[in-house]
């Protein structure tokens, strides 16, 4: 594998799936739909078998657990460009956005600030504006909590204001699902709590971060520009073209 290869086999692994199989160095994932990352197949290095060979068995892996296959590719690599020649298309309806920008940052530890926590277990209100509407469930919990994770809050007023997700994965941290109460947006909360993360990553051995941002999301590119992340590599989802993706199991 190549060095975003490398790095999103690193990622998968801060965002374990409820169920993962190998396809050769690909990784089959179901978490009963919570996610794309956690409900697709990981198309990075060798599949062990011809292209079309192993998108039939990412097919059959998502038809028995009843998700929609789909895969997630590094955009412009030579997996992404067998996938296309094998007539998958992407998958411009993926309500997260289909096409991701992976950035990193090296770390450093910054003195801690009163009100900004990270905790070894998360608090309710931390599952409360960390999920979004219609997310709660088993399968979410079981992803967010799965691995070595840290739970990040900002306390205003004795009020959960903004939460963040930190995994580590051996000397990565990886960052997710930030979020800000609205009733406390632009007041510098994301940035102190993105600190106290990335402290909290430090502490626990952590040398560099990563995080995931949707292309579109431009706010979240702005932030993360302005706390010294940099673009790694982009990968995009792909899902087979319409009756392409035919069951050969049943």
């Amino acid at each position: 594998m190549n060095a975003p290869e490398r790095l999103e086999t690193t990622c998968s692994r801060a965002w374990p799936p409820l169920v993962e199989e190998p396809l050769g160095e690909w990784s089959l994932r179901w978490a009963a739909g919570f996610t794309g990352r956690a409900n697709s197949a990981l198309a990075v290095g060798d599949p062990g078998r011809a292209p079309g060979d192993a998108l039939r068995a990412v097919c059959d892996f998502a038809h028995d657990r009843g998700i929609a296959p789909m895969v997630q590719v590094v955009r412009d690599s030579p997996n992404e460009r067998a996938i296309a020649a094998a007539g998958w298309v992407p998958a411009t309806h993926h309500g997260a956005g289909h096409e991701v920008a992976v950035l990193t940052a090296p770390l450093t530890a910054a003195p801690a600030v009163p009100g900004f926590a990270v905790h070894d277990e998360p608090a309710s209100t931390w599952w409360e504006l960390t999920l979004n509407p219609g997310e709660d469930s088993p399968a979410a919990r079981q992803v967010l909590a799965g691995g070595k994770v840290g739970y990040g809050i900002a306390t205003v007023d004795d009020r959960t204001a903004a939460v963040v997700r930190g995994a580590l994965v051996d000397d990565w941290l990886h960052v997710g699902r930030l979020a800000v109460d609205p009733a406390f947006r632009r007041r510098g909360l994301a940035s102190a709590l993105m600190a106290a993360v990335q402290t909290w990553g430090v502490e626990h051995g952590a040398g560099h971060a990563v995080l995931q941002v949707a292309e579109g999301n431009s706010g979240a590119l702005a932030l993360y520009a302005g706390l010294g992340y940099a673009p790694h590599h982009r990968y995009r989802y792909w899902v087979p073209a319409p009756g392409s993706c035919e069951d050969s199991t049943s």
